[in-house]
Order: structure tokens, then C-alpha cells, then sequence
């Protein structure tokens, strides 16, 4: 994931908890927030693929 998207995240959380958001906000924030989950998800999926067991 961007940097720009991840800083964008971190904007929209510290605003909800100072100030609140727009509907608009917490739309974008929800879509962020599930595209961040998904990248993660995938990611440990990867490298949980990866390992190996040995004896």
C-alpha cells in the first residue's frame, strides 16, 4: 500500500477523533481502511506460505 494512502488513513483517524467526519470522510476512511485489511491479510498469507517445517 502507498505511503499517501496510509498517511491518509492516519488523517481521517486523528480527525474523527478530534473534530468528527463528513459522511463523504468516513466513506473514504471504510474503503481505506478495507483495502489496508486486505493488503495485510494477503501479506501474512505469503509469508505464512513460505515457511517451511523441518525435522
Amino acid at each position: 500500500m502507498e505511503q499517501s494512502k496510509l498517511d491518509r488513513i492516519n488523517f481521517l483517524a486523528k480527525k474523527a477523533r478530534e473534530e468528527g467526519l463528513t459522511e463523504s470522510e468516513k466513506a473514504e476512511q471504510k474503503a481505506l481502511r478495507e483495502e489496508y485489511i486486505k493488503n495485510f491479510r494477503a501479506s501474512l498469507k505469503a509469508q505464512l506460505d513460505n515457511i517451511e517445517f523441518t525435522d
